[in-house]
């Protein structure tokens, strides 16, 4: 008789992503910035070998790349966010339910993240007339988390079906980045953030252990930890102003990855006595080259534990939260960790903070 694992936390039952029509090269991307950014100082060799070095090889935009020299203030770029963010999410979640075979109609909770769209009703409200879910389902619009949002999501959606196991509950992240392009900013900040954010969607399905699909999904969520680092809210985030979201971006992010992350991934393995060695894979997000080498090397990682990362990094770019969900879609589907396996999933974002979430595969 095969032997079945009984979570004894929440699980992954279904993943599901959606990237917008409009794809793009990156030379094509670096050609937009010299038109946006007409003031720029820099001829378009320079440009181009600056796009080059972030290691992005193609992104997917929200919209046509011509229409970012014409992009207005925040109404415009409000108004486009959400069209777009509602068809992004509705066929992610769709999908996510309909591999699982679960029914709108049994979720318990719909949490969403984002960083780079404002509405009021949110997101998940407005989904809420599209997709048939219960009308009691809890609702948990989270916006500002920004990288780290998708694995604080996985985190506080696997917290809840402890209380709740016999239920089922979503997570979705819509993150369009590229809405949030400032075409007066002349700053290595904002030109970062155009050579390395893409956007897209993910949607993560997950389920309690006393599920009746618990024993059906993986990973299990066995443990998380958030980890504040004092005095460093401008670090990362973005300053609101009237034409929109402008970055905020210190160069010293992937010197707190290589100096601070570890400590606090070595203490949530410790809490289960388990060590960096035990892990066979890493669900880290993609911020970056020279974020990814810091972890790596703060970590003591072999050279190829960030290859996944690397690689989604290439061909979709930086998306925010959605990134590590990506990530997750992608072990499940086609990585594929030996069963009983551990794995971490990691992010940092603004505040500035890291969420660490232990997985068993």
């Amino acid at each position: 008789m095969p032997f079945f694992h009984q979570p004894t936390g929440a699980s992954v039952l279904a993943t599901a992503t959606a990237l917008p029509r409009h794809r793009y090269e990156q030379q094509d991307l670096a050609e937009l910035a010299q038109q946006v950014l007409p003031e720029l100082e820099l001829d378009s060799t320079l440009l181009q070998r600056f796009f080059d070095s972030v290691n992005v090889k193609h992104r997917h935009l929200a919209l046509h790349k011509e229409a970012y020299a014409d992009l207005g203030g925040m109404q415009q770029r409000s108004r486009a966010w959400l069209e777009v963010a509602l068809d992004l999410g509705q066929r992610c979640i769709e999908e996510a339910l309909e591999t699982a075979g679960v029914p709108a109609e049994q979720v318990g909770q719909l949490m969403t993240t984002t960083v780079t769209g404002l509405c009021v009703p949110t997101l998940d409200a407005r989904l809420m007339n599209l997709i048939p879910f219960p009308s009691d389902l809890k609702r948990v619009p989270a916006f500002g988390l920004g990288c780290v949002g998708g694995a604080a999501g996985v985190a506080r959606v696997a917290d809840y079906l402890k209380a709740f196991p016999t239920q089922c509950a979503l997570l979705l992240s819509v993150e369009l980045c590229s809405l949030t392009l400032q075409r007066n900013d002349l700053s290595p900040a904002n030109l970062i953030s155009m050579g390395l954010f893409g956007d897209g969607a993910a949607a993560v399905l997950m389920v309690g252990a006393k599920h009746p699909k618990a024993r059906q999904a993986k990973p299990e969520v066995v443990d998380s930890l958030s980890v504040f680092f004092p005095n460093t809210e401008r670090t990362m985030g973005w300053d609101i102003v009237d034409s929109g979201f402008k970055v905020v971006l210190d160069p010293n992010v992937p010197d707190i990855a290589r100096q601070q992350l570890r400590p606090g991934v070595e203490r949530l393995l410790a809490n289960h006595e388990l060590t960096l060695s035990d892990i066979q894979c890493w669900v880290c997000h993609p911020g970056g080259p020279k974020i990814m080498d810091a972890v790596a090397e703060g970590l003591e990682l072999g050279p190829g534990a960030l290859k996944a990362s690397r690689e989604a990094l290439a061909e979709i770019g930086n998306l925010s939260s959605a990134s590590v969900l990506f990530l997750l879609d992608q072990y499940r589907e086609t990585l594929r960790p030996e069963a009983g396996s551990f794995g971490i999933m990691l992010a940092m974002g603004p505040a500035f903070c890291a969420e660490v979430v232990l997985l068993k595969w």
